[in-house]
């Protein structure tokens, strides 16, 4: 189990080639001419990287809901009967589904902002000049 979980870790935190001179700069993509004016970074940028943040947090949230969920169902097939370890690998599966249900309900209190007020919170803007 441990060597599983290793092999996943290594895998996704391992640096990959970068061939940056080939593709465009990234905050170009996310905003053109905001993040940076010739090179030069702006106040602006901030929106950058905080996009930038979000496309990573996003994902590993979903990567440990199912690492978690996993790992539970390992322990609860695994614990043979014992109240203790039921309990421990019950206590796993419920931690998981309430960190979904988190997740999952920031998200739609969010939307349900912008439709009653529509006022776009899911978007992070700084004001330019």
């Amino acid at each position: 189990m441990v060597t599983v979980v290793a092999v996943i870790l290594i895998s996704t935190l391992s640096p990959q080639v970068a061939y940056a001179q080939n593709l465009p700069q990234p905050w170009e993509e996310i905003a053109p001419n905001r993040c940076a004016i010739e090179g030069v970074a702006t106040l602006q940028g901030l929106e950058c990287i905080f996009t930038n943040i979000v496309r990573v947090l996003v994902p590993l949230a979903g990567l440990a809901l199912f690492i978690m969920l996993v790992v539970g169902s390992f322990q609860l097939i695994t614990a043979g009967g014992e109240a203790k370890q039921l309990q421990k690998a019950r206590a796993t599966l419920t931690s998981a589904i309430a960190g979904f249900a988190a997740f999952f309900g920031i998200w739609f209190i969010l939307r349900l902002i912008k439709w009653i007020t529509g006022v776009d919170v899911t978007q992070f803007v700084i004001p330019g000049p």
